[in-house]
């Protein structure tokens, strides 16, 4: 039983500034914008939603199947993934491009500005479903446009239901593009930006979505997180962090967790606790993919966290 994660793979560029970016940013000069931010802490990780996802649920134990396409300079990642026992069975390199690179720089607020370059992202549609076996449920996250498309579609064709991630690449689709991919998706996910931005572009309430999809889930990052179902709505709550280091990739931690959930048929309010978990234990460490824990650890986490035991 795998789980076939649709999305990009990147290097990360992260960059922290050690003061805040609204003490430097005028609103009156917005129009004449021009700031240097000098950033002592840089480090280059990996990353990318694909990349991310996988990780985050592999290391609960779940069959990760990652699809993205890269760049010529992916020798690095792909021995770290290597390493990690991550597949490269359907990641694909794209002659003379590079793989896509996010610069992110964050301040003393965890406020965040990103710059990224798609490179071999954008030929993400080169990847077909079809090319994939043992594939029990999927997730389409921030990948080319025309690969969400094509992905989204071919899930339906072949009959596997999936989640729905828009992430950073909403701005990409219009309202009939949201209500397309929300017809044709078991399940959406956003965070309360993203879902802002979908409520505007396709009018619809989060009880409209829930009846289209099994579920809806809406992340409010220390707030914790709401699933909206046909009959009910349940109230995720957020999990102790130990110490806020690095926000990058909690929301791909989180989604790890979601998947592992759905994977072993769990109840929402379990997986969401799962998800949230995961998405803590990433906030607690630099960069997406350098936390580690084992599933003895994460059940005794659990249960400190949420006051139950948890079954896996």
């Amino acid at each position: 039983m795998s789980a076939l994660i649709c999305g990009s793979f990147a290097f990360d560029t992260i960059m922290v500034f050690h003061d805040k970016f609204k003490q430097h940013i005028l609103p009156d000069k917005m129009h004449i914008l021009n700031v240097s931010f000098l950033v002592p802490d840089l480090r280059r990780e990996f990353g990318g939603c694909a990349g991310n996802i996988a990780y985050n649920l592999n290391l609960l134990g779940g069959d990760a199947l990652p699809m993205g396409t890269v760049g010529t300079d992916f020798a690095p990642y792909a021995e770290w993934m290597d390493k990690c026992d991550i597949a490269r069975t359907h990641v694909t390199t794209i002659d003379n491009m590079y793989s896509a690179q996010a610069f992110i720089t964050t301040d003393m607020d965890d406020n965040q500005i990103t710059a990224f370059h798609p490179g071999a992202m954008n030929f993400s549609h080169h990847n077909k479903i079809s090319q994939t076996k043992g594939v029990t449920l999927g997730i389409v996250s921030p990948d080319g446009r025309e690969g969400m498309i094509e992905h989204a579609r071919q899930f339906v064709a072949a009959g596997i239901p999936f989640i729905f991630d828009p992430g950073q690449g909403i701005p990409m689709f219009d309202g009939n593009d949201l209500l397309q991919f929300i017809e044709q998706a078991t399940w959406v996910i956003v965070n309360e930006y993203e879902w802002q931005l979908m409520q505007e572009r396709t009018d619809l309430s989060e009880e409209q979505v829930a009846k289209r999809v099994q579920a809806l889930i809406i992340t409010k990052g220390g707030d914790g997180s709401t699933i909206y179902t046909d009959n009910t709505t349940y109230q995720i709550p957020s999990a102790d962090v130990k110490a806020a280091n690095d926000p990058t990739g909690c929301g791909d931690a989180f989604r790890g967790g979601l998947l592992y959930g759905l994977m072993k048929d769990i109840d929402w309010e379990t997986t969401g606790r799962i998800a949230s978990l995961m998405g803590a234990i990433k906030v607690e460490h630099h960069g997406t993919q350098n936390h580690k824990i084992t599933i003895e650890d994460f059940k005794q986490r659990f249960k400190h966290n949420f006051g139950y035991t948890l079954l896996i």
